[in-house]
């Protein structure tokens, strides 16, 4: 299995809105069937930060869109970042943190 583990860096990169969709499966701990349940455009510089906004944005109550119907995010479920032009990377919430994956999870 390919995966990276995604590091949190600080650095003097401008703040960007990135369009991200939320992919989870019907039942927590499934391994296949994974929907997208949310899209949302976040703030960040990176990557890594654009999946801590999103973890912290979709797991606190006061912080939940009025119209995320999906559960918070868990381990196993799989965030999109689409850039446009630049592409598309997909990352996976593991117990160690959030790794890139292959696009093949999703379908």
């Amino acid at each position: 299995m390919y995966s990276q583990k995604i590091r949190f860096q600080k650095n003097n990169k401008k703040v960007e809105l990135y369009d991200v969709t939320i992919y989870q499966t019907p039942r927590i701990g499934e391994k296949r069937g994974y929907r997208p349940v949310y899209r949302l455009h976040v703030k960040g510089k990176n990557h890594g930060d654009v999946l801590a906004n999103v973890f912290a944005k979709l797991n606190v109550a006061d912080t939940t869109p009025a119209d995320y119907r999906a559960r918070y995010i868990s381990t196993g479920d799989i965030v999109l970042i689409d850039e446009g032009i630049k592409g598309k990377m997909y990352y996976k919430l593991c117990i160690g943190g959030w790794e890139k994956i292959h696009r093949m999870y999703v379908c």
